[in-house]
């Protein structure tokens, strides 16, 4: 009997793949993330502080989570089951996390003095203010980036640091996004476009890896039919992708320019507000943690910090994964983000 077109595999898979999608039209995305909190304050045009309180008083420090300006920071509490918010709120921690917002046109003239000179040490002094103590930062990316800034610049508003995926050596082999942004004239751009529309950036960022961003994740979209809540991971993710700011021109000129083509932070030639900083000033304890297949930020560009710190109490993390899987993976919420409470709790 000879077989029906309908029960070709690939029409299984389009039925399947409708089904999911009708499925998923139904599920409410909330960006807030799973863990709720309070604002603690403005501390920039549109920046706010939020505050999630700790689970049990058990006295331990606060931590200010410090974001990159390029994305929103709600990966960081995509879940109940993959949040690094709640894993550090669990351990007792008063938890603040500085939220960037969404630049307006205004905001053009902002400056990288301004975010960490400026909002950054806001943020850090609200918080010794309200908690009693000098916060832990803990910085994300870019945040890592200006958490180190903060660190050399104003070490008193620091009490120890963790990086995770921060790139401090911008010109390792092998670095896609470094590559692509040496034939970038950064001023002249911020001066024709102003703010940098979050859509190109976006582009920006797929074209460092298409297939796995735009093929392979949807090819295996279907197999979440009837499985709500893995559906729902999936779309509070897909959110997360493009839901970005766009980014304060200056400010974006000035971190490509600076960072990117002169790898300013490694060689000390990164100066805010006229003040050089030097990694070599950090002198408090820093947990350094990198991902072994980032493809954003090679684990060279960021395990260079231990050679330029001058910090005595150094330690480094690799992360057998991505640059994603250090927030959301089941191994890194299993085995990484406990060994980092543990260091925070030393």
């Amino acid at each position: 009997m000879a077989q029906s077109p309908f029960d070709h595999p690939l029409h299984d898979w389009q039925r399947r793949l409708i089904e999911t999608l009708e499925q998923a039209a139904e599920l409410p995305v909330d960006t807030r993330g799973a863990t709720p909190f309070t604002h603690h304050g403005e501390v920039g045009p549109g920046m706010h502080l939020r505050r999630y309180a700790p689970q049990a008083a058990t006295g331990q420090r606060p931590v200010l989570i410090v974001y990159s300006l390029v994305n929103r920071p709600f990966i960081l509490d995509l879940t109940e089951r993959r949040s690094l918010i709640a894993a550090l709120t669990r351990a007792g921690h008063p938890v603040y996390l500085l939220d960037w917002g969404y630049p307006k046109g205004a905001d053009r003239f902002l400056d990288l003095g301004d975010y960490i000179d400026d909002f950054l040490a806001t943020a850090a002094e609200e918080v010794a203010a309200r908690e009693g103590a000098t916060a832990d930062l803990l910085g994300v990316c870019q945040g890592g980036v200006f958490a180190l800034c903060l660190a050399a610049l104003q070490p008193q508003r620091v009490h120890r640091l963790v990086n995770l995926v921060t790139p401090v050596d911008f010109h390792t082999p092998g670095d896609q996004l470094s590559r692509m942004a040496q034939g970038v004239d950064f001023d002249q751009a911020a001066q024709a476009l102003g703010n940098v529309s979050a859509e190109w950036l976006n582009s920006v960022f797929v074209a460092l890896k298409p297939y796995r961003l735009l093929a392979q994740r949807y090819m295996e979209l279907p197999e979440l039919a009837d499985h709500p809540e893995a559906l729902h991971d999936f779309l509070r993710l897909e959110r997360w992708m493009y839901d970005s700011p766009d980014q304060a021109a200056t400010a974006f000129a000035e971190f490509g320019r600076e960072c990117y083509q002169r790898n300013g932070l490694l060689n000390g030639t990164l100066t805010l507000n006229g003040r050089p900083v030097r990694l070599s000033a950090i002198e408090q304890p820093v947990l350094n943690v990198y991902a072994e297949q980032d493809h954003l930020v090679p684990p060279a560009a960021a395990r260079a910090l231990g050679a330029h710190v001058g910090s005595t109490d150094y330690g480094e993390l690799a992360f057998p994964g991505g640059h994603l899987g250090v927030f959301i993976s089941r191994r890194a919420h299993a085995e990484l983000l406990p060994r980092i409470v543990a260091w925070l709790a030393e």
